[in-house]
């Protein structure tokens, strides 16, 4: 017997063979915190050596700035044995920042000037010096306020055992890659256009501080409404982080990137990274012989493109991301559009992961054939008035050109995710997957279940500004971690990770490299390949005359 699946009227069926290899997905989390001291300012102290090199450990990172750790989990097909991973990663590093706290939310707080946030720093080598100097690049295109703003990033992907079974379900008969690479464009463009459901179930900054909005001197900051002296916010926002004073820039919307293949998206995002921007030229690339930026380019890598999901695959030493994906396809999907819950010590919760997994899958089984410029403005439309205002009763969203109130889209989509949520169940009487499907239904019975109410009522309930909130939660949850006894093996493991990455970096550092400026020639020079075969055509998306209203 099949299980059915119905979404606006199309018809999806489980065959019986593929849904044991549906338990077994792999799920990873990377987790963006700000060090912060007891006053709820960034550190201005370098990263930890007791944490190792952020450069070279596998595990704990940093990310723009030198106080924003990233702590990333190996992928596991075992959800709880990936949190508990997280939670010994908080434990080690909460263990070895001494008096400084990790901050318990996704926007930032304390002194905000761009003197007050240090850009971090990797070494001498060459691939230290360009991730500096991108990072370098981002504050003058956008400054550092808006480059500290935290967040989750669920990866997730099929075990490979279902995508040859899949594809002969599916009667596919061209090469596995491709398949593979095909559904997950699928997977990713449904996850956009429900993407919404992610920000009002787990938006967790509806409110900010007053230095963020003196520090990001955004236009849209004039929409936010005073909650106290010294914090504003909007009544029914979800996640300010992804508003327009949060990731959205006038610039990166001025070019489309098409998910509807592989090829496309490689073909729009190359543009991106090979046409300059006459307002990134004015800053200039290299002046006095010291560089601001990589490039002028409207994005200088790839990864300054701020989206919802991306596709990835791995990268080699040395080798640019769209130049993997074109040799080696979709490895897993990365939701980057999750929050650090305020509520939770480790910023996410087991059913945030177990209801990501199961839309994720739920995603892939529903049909799109594509989407057209009028879609992608009506799933970018969607995204953002739910981050606005999410939780007004009254709130409608556009399918299809059609309003639809956000809470019946949201129910409809939930009990359509029931069959999967079983699946993933597997017998398990405890039924953990519908058990966590359950808590978000509530949640969109009930908005003042969900964290971004959750932080308003208790601000207002404890007469805090959002700073002092932050901060009860950063200092409860630092010395919880710092109390809680880590395991005797996975510190030693831990230890072991930090000596190794010093001696690689310390390796890295001596080593006898090619000037900077030929490194970074050869670095750009693989958009020439065939793998990136459309990197040196201006995109159908990007006409000369938007290239001409973006960089006025």
């Amino acid at each position: 017997m099949s299980r059915r699946l119905s979404c606006n009227y199309h018809i999806t069926t489980i065959n019986e063979s593929l849904q044991p290899l549906l338990i077994h997905g792999l799920k990873g989390i990377e987790k963006e915190s700000l060090r912060i001291n007891q006053e709820g300012s960034i550190s201005l102290l370098p990263h930890p050596s007791q944490l190792g090199a952020a450069l070279t450990h596998p595990n704990i990172t940093t990310d723009y700035s030198e106080a924003l750790l990233e702590l990333i989990t190996p992928a596991l097909s075992d959800g709880t044995e990936m949190l508990n991973y997280l939670a010994d990663l908080h434990k080690y590093v909460c263990a070895n920042i001494n008096d400084e706290l990790l901050l318990a939310a996704s926007m930032p707080v304390g002194d905000l000037r761009d003197l007050a946030i240090p850009i971090a720093e990797y070494g001498p080598s060459n691939v230290g010096r360009m991730k500096h100097i991108y990072r370098q690049g981002l504050s003058y295109r956008y400054g550092r306020c808006m480059q500290v703003i935290a967040g989750i990033h669920f990866n997730y992907s099929l075990a490979e055992p279902f995508w040859p079974q899949y594809q002969h379900f599916m009667k596919h008969t061209g090469d596995l890659q491709s398949f593979t690479t095909q559904s997950y464009m699928r997977m990713i463009r449904n996850l956009q256009r429900y993407g919404w459901l992610i920000l009002y179930l787990f938006g967790s900054s509806p409110a900010v501080a007053k230095s963020f909005v003196k520090s990001r001197h955004s236009a849209h900051s004039r929409a936010l409404e005073k909650f106290d002296e010294t914090s504003y916010y909007k009544p029914y926002a979800t996640s300010l982080r992804m508003s327009e004073i949060g990731y959205l820039n006038p610039v990166q919307s001025a070019f489309h990137i098409s998910f509807n293949s592989i090829d496309d998206y490689i073909r729009d995002l190359s543009g991106a990274t090979t046409i300059s921007h006459l307002g990134y030229e004015r800053i200039g690339t290299k002046v006095n012989d010291q560089y601001r930026q990589l490039n002028s380019n409207f994005l200088q890598i790839e990864n300054e493109y701020y989206t919802s999901v991306r596709p990835k695959q791995p990268t080699r030493p040395n080798e640019r991301p769209l130049q993997a994906l074109g040799s080696r396809g979709i490895q897993y999907i990365e939701i980057r559009s999750v929050d650090v819950d305020m509520f939770e010590p480790t910023g996410i919760s087991i059913e945030t992961t177990r209801f990501l997994e199961a839309l994720s899958l739920f995603c892939l089984f529903q049909p799109n054939a594509g989407h057209d410029l009028k879609q992608h403005n009506e799933i970018s439309n969607n995204a953002l008035t739910v981050a606005n205002r999410g939780r007004d009763p009254s709130l409608k969203l556009l399918d299809n050109g059609h309003e639809v109130p956000l809470r019946q889209w949201a129910l409809t989509l939930c009990e359509q995710m029931r069959e999967i949520c079983e699946i993933l169940d597997n017998g398990n009487v405890k039924t953990p997957y519908t058990r966590a499907l359950l808590q978000q239904i509530e949640k969109i019975h009930h908005p003042e279940l969900t964290a971004s109410a959750r932080m308003i009522t208790a601000m207002r309930m404890q007469k805090m500004s959002v700073t002092e909130l932050a901060l009860q939660k950063s200092y409860e949850y630092t010395r919880y971690f710092q109390k809680s006894a880590l395991d005797g093996a996975i510190k030693r493991n831990f230890d072991l990770q930090v000596k190794t990455s010093l001696a690689q970096q310390k390796q890295l550092d001596a080593m006898n490299e090619i000037p900077f400026d030929e490194y970074l020639s050869n670095y750009f020079s693989q958009g020439n390949s065939t793998s990136i075969s459309h990197s040196q055509v201006l995109p159908k998306n990007l006409s000369e005359g938007k290239v001409k209203a973006a960089a006025q």
